[in-house]
């Protein structure tokens, strides 16, 4: 059975020494998506405005074989921390 690794970069790397052995790397994408509904909902001050995110699978040899990418962008309403009204 294979091994697949899940890597965070969230302004640091996060690597997974470890790994997960799965039947293949469709079970591998659903394994990644459920690390990051559980990150998501028990850590979501870890997804920072205007930083990138991202969760990378790879195989034992370290070959990428895909990521999730999270980046969330402030519209012009809410940069400087504060909710500008403006009248249309």
């Amino acid at each position: 059975m294979p091994r697949f690794f899940f890597n965070v970069q969230d302004g640091q790397t996060i690597m997974d020494h470890k790994g997960v052995d799965l039947s293949d790397w469709s079970t591998a994408r659903l394994h990644a998506i459920s690390i990051v509904g559980r990150i998501l909902a028990e850590e979501p001050e870890r997804i920072a405005v205007d930083e990138d995110w991202l969760l990378e699978v790879s195989d034992s040899t370290g070959l990428i074989l895909f990521r999730l990418d999270f980046h969330v962008t402030a519209s012009p309403a809410v940069r400087g921390g504060k909710l500008k009204k403006e009248v249309f």
